[in-house]
């Protein structure tokens, strides 16, 4: 027997029921058994899984010492065991205990994943995963690394023959996976061992090995509780074990159902029981809330009977009947026949209230009503705990309504930070070569030139803004430079592209550490030390200077257009939780930050299936059926600890459960716990329980009163502000929608381009027309004059590669059909004309104007898409070829004569006949001749269109009629003005 081994007692293992609140229970029951004099508490040493239970557990000291009067506590030590899904450390008590077994230091996790990175690109040559992808699969490895260690599972264990000889059965990608992974590992800790480190967690267990060790030989003479812990590592259950068996020890469990009859128990199945032949089975309920804390007692050795019930309960304990409901709530398939026969007082949840929303959004408006109604109450506390991040800032922001600053301690992923949002931008900039909406997000950042020249900078990039409009520019810095031009902001365009030259400059691939570099140093140029200040700014420092340090050591070639891809995925494992000062009564947590923690309202939200529990992720590199055979837990696990996040949340007096019908992608179907909640209560229970009324004010909260329906638009200007000049075009407009006409002629509001757009028809044309207008006037070759104009606009690359092949194949047309028609001479080309009508100058461009053989003037206009109907021309909705030919009629082009005869649309558009020469290009006309049945007959063509024009002046220019809004709903559709006009909210409703 080990010295000192006789004073260690039977295992002290206690468990604190759900409904007694376990850090406030945990509490009242320690501080009479270990505050014996001033000191008593301070030696205590306490071990708590995560940096939120500590908080947890000091809140509820204060808590304890204001109920009991005392007017000071001195705390107990706590000790971090270490969440590795919060990325916590070990606390110092466990190197220190260590330090004797000379224990090798841990690897960096940083720099383990860049290693494994180069490892599998060395191992996997030319048929390695590039840039983001291999980053990500290397990260994959690591935690299955992680995963096994914290099993306790070697290497050779993958070479076992339960291994073996599951892998002839396997598929060829699971086979490579497992080969990969053996090899990589392999090669891995190899490196480990010729550097003297050891992964932090193979370290972990080591230290808690050493830890539990030397408290077995010299039991200490202070007391230590573990409480709260329900990780099942093996390591750490056997130290749990040692600390239950020491004389002053203790280890309290979390909602241990003690409740729960042996056959139920058993039902769960082996739980890690290595009595048998493979330590987990298919029949283990993984998923139930209590599995995980079976797995814990029988790796510590230790049966159900032997936990006692802990003595006290905490101050926001919900009612007793509670802990038998929940129990039956979660009871395994067969149990749950029970159900039948279940008697009232054990399916009894009251102070337990189901509410259903439509969408997230109501759900979040709903459930910060709740939070602010419980605030009401003097010392009402109030948690949020939900693992749906969108829903838990929802809420956030909801409760900015009344000034409520809610805590939300899972914080926010750095990449959707402010600090982080400028290093992703700028890693976009260099990935797409100045594209125009990274570039402009960047340059109207927030933290970018804040302070007194924040409003010049921000002058400045939207004149910029403007000019980037429509589709994209060339890429790169240098082409931009004439778009400042016209801007006018040559000086700070100048400032911006010395800022951004080096990212655009390092090239199409670079190392990490030197993009990093680049990135800071932009980074910092533009925002100056507030890029760093606050506490999303001190993350990313952390966060770039830690991924710099080992990149520089270990060769990382990344393509620019992967690094925002790698830098996302990063900086979203990081959390920058807000600085304390929220509101002392709320709080909001996700289901790792919640655990142990107790108010007097809970709320649980997002009870849908994928979000609560989640949806189970199978293992990227080891296939289901190895990993049972190694020994680890299934998918399902992760289920189970969330349906015991769930269990301990429903112990506290008041609980409400919400969901949304829908979410974003559509239905959403209620969370498998949810059900179990309506299907224990039953349908006479489940009426009792829903709470519709705060959906209710929910949604009158935003429910303005009612106000009368606009009416249709009809503004009725003043004759002076009538009487204007008017195009051809502007005619168009003005008789099919004559709200339209008033909107952007006379209020002069023009619709802005999108950023980054695709080309417009308008865009289309302006191109066209220019290359035609040159050609026609012998400036060039049509190949040559379409690159020229191209190259002038800026285009981007692959906007020219897309549009010109179809662009010079129309045009090819134009130039054929030209030529095979002789006697027909151009004699005016994009040439302005004018007449005057009763004081009205009408004025216009005439794309083409020919001369005929017998002396007569054909009018052609261009179209880069399907010209108009000859219904639209007979309704005179399309005047503008009419209207052009009344001013050649008139004289009101220079140097030209003579009667029109011919009308005619040349489309660039896609050819309609099959043996047409280049597939795009066709002649239309609005007349009626031939075999057509629509159009408006050649002789009366002109007419009609002076009818059609002298309406309009009759009716708007020089009348009184109103500008209505959709006066013809059979005219061609605009949709520019439809906000401007209201649409949706008068038409198709009866205006009497």
């Amino acid at each position: 027997m080990m010295a000192g081994r006789q004073d260690l007692q039977t295992p002290q293992v206690y468990s604190i029921a759900a409904h007694r609140g376990f850090a406030d229970a945990l509490v009242a029951g320690i501080v009479p058994r270990y505050a014996d004099d001033v000191f008593g508490l301070a030696r205590l040493t306490l071990l708590l899984p995560s940096a939120r239970a500590a908080r947890t557990m000091s809140e509820a000291f204060v808590r304890h010492a204001g109920e009991t009067g005392r007017k000071g506590l001195l705390m107990p030590r706590m000790v971090l065991v270490g969440d590795l899904d919060l990325d916590e450390s070990l606390g110092p008590l466990f190197d220190s205990l260590g330090a004797g077994a000379a224990i090798p230091p841990a690897a960096d996790p940083t720099r383990r994943w860049l290693r494994l990175a180069a490892i599998i690109r060395d191992v996997r040559g030319d048929q390695a995963p590039k840039g983001a992808a291999l980053l990500r699969l290397a990260r994959e490895t690591g935690q299955v690394m992680d995963r096994l260690l914290v099993e306790e599972i070697a290497p050779d264990d993958l070479l076992s023959d339960r291994v073996l000889d599951l892998v002839g059965d396997l598929s060829d990608h699971w086979r490579d996976n497992l080969h990969l992974f053996a090899t990589v590992q392999r090669l891995w800790l190899a490196e480990l061992e010729e550097r003297e480190e050891r992964d932090a967690a193979a370290r972990r267990n080591m230290l808690f090995r050493e830890a539990a060790r030397r408290m077995r030989e010299n039991p200490p003479d202070t007391p230590f509780v573990a409480a709260g812990v329900t990780s099942a590592a093996p390591a750490l259950a056997r130290l749990l074990r040692t600390v239950s068996e020491l004389p002053q020890g203790a280890v309290v469990l979390p909602d241990l159902d003690l409740s729960m009859g042996d056959e139920v128990w058993a039902e769960l199945g082996s739980a890690g029981d290595t009595s048998g032949e493979t330590p987990f089975t298919s029949g283990d309920a993984l998923t139930h809330p209590q599995y995980h804390l079976k797995l814990l007692l029988n790796r510590m050795g230790v049966a159900r009977g032997e936990v006692q019930q802990w003595h006290r309960a905490g101050l926001a304990k919900g009612p007793p009947e509670r802990t038998h409901a929940i129990s039956s709530l979660f009871l395994p398939p067969e149990a749950s026949k029970a159900w039948v026969k279940l008697p009232a007082a054990k399916r009894r949840m009251a102070g337990v209230r189901l509410v259903e929303t439509d969408n997230p959004e109501e759900e979040a408006q709903t459930v910060a009503l709740m939070v602010r109604e419980a605030l009401d109450e003097p010392e009402k506390r109030v948690a949020v705990v939900t693992p749906d991040r969108g829903l838990a800032g929802r809420v956030a922001q909801h409760l900015r309504r009344w000034n409520i600053e809610a805590d939300d301690s899972a914080g926010r992923p750095l990449g959707e930070t402010a600090a982080g949002r400028v290093l992703l931008l700028l890693a976009e900039v260099a990935a797409e070569s100045a594209a125009p909406v990274p570039l402009i997000a960047l340059l109207e950042h927030p933290l970018v030139a804040a302070g007194e020249g924040r409003a010049a900078w921000l002058r400045a990039a939207r004149r910029l803004e403007l000019k980037l409009r429509g589709p994209r520019k060339s890429p790169g810095l240098v082409p931009l430079r004439p778009l400042a031009k016209k801007a006018g902001v040559e000086p700070w365009w100048q400032e911006v592209e010395s800022t951004l030259s080096p990212l655009l400059e390092a090239g199409e691939s670079a190392e990490l550490a030197k993009w990093l570099d680049l990135l800071a140093a932009a980074g910092e140029a533009l925002c100056g030390e507030g890029l760093w200040a606050r506490e999303d700014g001190r993350a990313l420092s952390a966060f770039v200077e830690d991924l710099r340090l080992h990149a520089r050591d270990i060769d990382t070639p990344l393509e620019a257009e992967d690094l925002p891809f790698v830098l996302r995925d990063a900086m979203d494992r990081v959390a920058v939780r807000p600085p304390y000062g929220g509101h002392p009564r709320v709080a909001i947590y996700g289901l790792l930050e919640a655990r142990m923690t107790r108010a007097d309202l809970i709320i649980c939200a997002g009870l849908n299936e994928g979000t609560w529990p989640p949806r189970p992720a199978t293992d990227p590199l080891l296939a289901p059926g190895v990993l049972r055979a190694l020994g680890v837990p299934g998918a399902d696990f992760r289920i189970g600890l969330s349906a015991h996040d769930l269990a301990g949340a429903l112990g506290a007096p008041e609980v409400v459960l919400t969901r949304a019908r829908r979410d974003l992608a559509g239905p959403a179907i209620a969370s498998r716990f949810l059900l179990r909640v309506r299907a224990l209560l039953g349908e006479d229970l489940v009426a009792r329980h829903e709470d519709q009324e705060v959906v209710t004010l929910a949604r009158a909260l935003d429910d303005p009163p009612p106000v009368p329906h606009a009416p249709r638009p009809q503004p009725c200007p003043p004759p002076e502000m009538r009487r204007q000049d008017i195009s051809v075009t502007a005619l168009d407009r003005l008789r099919s929608d004559p709200y339209q006409y008033y909107a952007s002629k006379l209020l002069r509001l023009g619709e802005l381009d999108g950023v980054d757009a695709e080309p417009t028809p308008a865009w289309q044309g302006e191109l066209a027309h220019a290359i035609l207008e040159d050609w026609h006037k012998g400036k060039g070759e049509l190949a040559e004059l379409a690159d020229r104009h191209l190259r002038e606009m800026s285009a981007h690359p692959l906007m020219r590669a897309l549009w010109r092949p179809r662009l010079m194949a129309a045009l090819e047309w134009i130039a054929q059909t030209i030529e095979e028609d002789p006697e027909r001479k151009p004699v005016a080309i994009e040439q302005w004309g004018e007449m005057t009508e009763r004081g009205i100058r009408i004025f216009g461009k005439a794309d083409r104007i020919d001369r005929l053989a017998d002396g007569l003037l054909a009018v052609v206009d261009y179209k880069t898409g399907s010209p108009p109907t000859g219904a639209q021309v007979e309704e005179g909705f399309a005047l503008q070829l009419g209207t052009i030919g009344l001013i050649a009629q008139a004289g009101g082009f220079e140097n030209i004569s003579g009667d029109p005869v011919k009308f005619e649309y040349w489309s660039l558009g896609k050819a309609k006949a099959k043996d047409h020469p280049t597939g795009f290009g066709y002649v239309s006309t609005p007349l009626l001749e031939g075999k057509k049945r629509t159009g408006i007959p050649p002789a009366e063509f002109l007419p009609k269109a002076r009818e059609f024009l002298d309406n309009a002046l009759d009716r708007w220019l020089l009348g009184d009629e109103p500008f209505t809004a959709r006066l013809n709903p059979d005219a061609p559709e605009y949709d520019t003005y439809d906000q401007l006009m209201r649409l949706a909210e008068w038409q198709g409703r009866d205006e009497a």
